[in-house]
């Protein structure tokens, strides 16, 4: 990423809560994540999972199996309330991690708290982390997934969702899907704090560059293990065609180093005439849906993030055909 040489101004006063936490985090002593190798930083994200976000929760069915994909078998983990339900939408989940980290189980609490809002199962993927699996494994993968749920005969449409690095695995998706269409189509894009433009440097990556849990250093390192191509919009999806792709409800971190990607993103959704519900959490960082034991004021934001994506999903339902479920 290259460098933003405008003047920094005053950067927003964090929530007490976040200023909590980030007194504690950026005085752990010993190497950050990125400094500690691969499979440390994974086993650490991990460990810290217990620490950081409530527990899963009850739910009606919680179910791993594999599904099929591109390079072998794909692990999935199904979140639903209920034990038995009819045929309708459901949720294809991408977790975050840099394309680098993160698995099913780093994000079940926040899998299983989607379900519970949404009152919808939940996909869960476990798509191919870099570097051992570089660009394009995980889209590859998180298509694959997407076509399997959509041969579902109980899916009648899809919510691609994801945060960070998942929320551009749900951006990709959303367009491969719209271009090339699956059984099911895609009716909603749900992206936390995502990950569009990788290329450019915007304000919000020097202003957020260290000190604000996700770092500038640690960027980079995700970058390079990705090694994406990062003028194709299967890696910056900011690049490509966004007309006629499902609404979405996006929503950033006000003291996140990517957060003017996905305010960059929104705008440009909305210039392609794409329904979009934005919101931007004030005071807070990047990674608050899955921090919030250790930041409670995320669950907030969480719960204000379904709702909205809540309301999209009623809407795309109520519109399909003959006002029947898509």
């Amino acid at each position: 990423m290259s460098s933003d040489r405008s003047p920094r101004g005053q950067l927003p006063s964090l929530r007490p809560d976040v200023a909590r936490f980030l007194g504690y985090f950026n005085n752990l002593p010993g190497p950050k994540a990125h400094q500690l190798g691969v499979e440390a930083a994974r086993l650490m994200m991990r460990q810290a999972r217990d620490l950081t976000d409530p527990p899963i929760g009850p739910l009606g069915r919680d179910e791993s199996f594999a599904i099929a994909g591109p390079a072998g078998p794909i692990d999935a983990r199904l979140f639903d309330p209920r034990a038995r339900r009819a045929p309708g939408p459901a949720v294809l989940f991408f977790h975050g991690g840099g394309f680098v980290m993160g698995d099913i189980d780093t994000h079940a609490p926040l899998a299983a708290e989607i379900a519970r809002e949404l009152d919808l199962p939940v996909l869960s993927v476990d798509y191919r982390l870099a570097p051992e699996h570089v660009w394009p494994a995980a889209p590859d993968d998180c298509e694959a997934a997407a076509r399997w749920l959509a041969d579902q005969p109980e899916t009648t449409g899809i919510v691609v969702m994801g945060d960070s690095a998942g929320g551009t695995l749900a951006a990709v998706t959303a367009m491969a899907l719209r271009d090339r269409p699956a059984a099911a189509p895609v009716i909603a894009q749900g992206l936390l704090y995502p990950a569009t433009d990788m290329a450019r440097a915007y304000p919000s990556l020097r202003d957020f560059a260290d000190g604000h849990f996700l770092t500038r250093d640690m960027l980079d390192w995700f970058v390079a293990a990705y090694a994406a191509d990062l003028g194709h919009i299967r890696a910056t999806p900011i690049r490509g065609d966004l007309a006629a792709l499902p609404p979405a409800v996006i929503v950033t971190a006000e003291c996140d180093p990517i957060r003017d990607q996905g305010r960059a993103y929104a705008a440009a959704l909305v210039r392609a005439g794409v329904a979009v519900h934005f919101r931007e959490a004030r005071g807070t960082i990047h990674g608050f849906a899955t921090l919030r034991k250790a930041i409670p004021s995320g669950i907030a934001d969480t719960t204000a993030f379904l709702l909205a994506l809540k309301t999209l999903i009623a809407e795309a339902v109520a519109i399909s055909p003959m006002g029947q479920q898509p």
